[in-house]
């Protein structure tokens, strides 16, 4: 296999130089490898959702409120928490068990600003491609959710984030029905 030169285009996808970019010796980086996925699953995805202007506001906004409940219907768009328990997500659980939205708001948003990286959302973005390719997930709800997840707009993520602390915590039943222990 050839080495990678300083001139050449970076392996990550940025179209810069790999100098300019991810460097030669370390290579490109997890994060950007995970933000080149992100972008061209968007570019790729916004041809379902019709030329520009097409898709009247009103149907782009019904799409982004189906996103929500994605969750809560796929496994593979929970997110995945961490294995140690954090204790933000042991308030977020507590507060949501006593149905309290202001003491869960801090925890939620500190575990959102921990959890919410490039890699989690490409994570994401492949279980989106993979349920689109079974048929599973209509093309224009996928097409609306990677370009959610690219842009950096937390709908998804945070349905995503709370639908799986809700799982975790015995609090919610998985899609399949099951009821987990907390």
């Amino acid at each position: 296999m050839a080495k990678l030169g300083r001139n050449d285009p970076c392996p990550c996808g940025s179209g810069r130089k790999a100098k300019r970019c991810c460097g030669i010796e370390r290579g490109p980086s997890e994060e950007s490898l995970a933000r080149a996925y992100l972008n061209q699953a968007a570019r790729a995805s916004l041809l379902e959702l019709g030329p520009v202007g097409a898709i009247a506001d009103d149907d782009f906004d019904d799409l982004c409120d189906q996103l929500i409940g994605l969750p809560r219907h796929e496994l593979s768009l929970q997110l995945e928490l961490p294995k140690i328990f954090p204790p933000a997500l042991g308030l977020l659980l507590d507060a949501m068990e006593q149905d309290d939205p202001d003491a869960g708001e801090a925890p939620f948003h500190e575990l959102l600003d921990k959890l919410d990286t490039a890699p989690a959302r490409a994570q994401l973005a492949r279980a989106v491609v993979e349920l689109r390719a079974r048929g599973r997930l209509e093309r224009r709800l996928a097409a609306a959710a990677l370009v959610d997840l690219a842009s950096g707009s937390r709908e998804l993520f945070a349905a995503s984030l709370l639908e799986a602390a809700a799982v975790r915590g015995g609090l919610a039943r998985t899609p399949g029905g099951l009821l987990l222990a907390a």
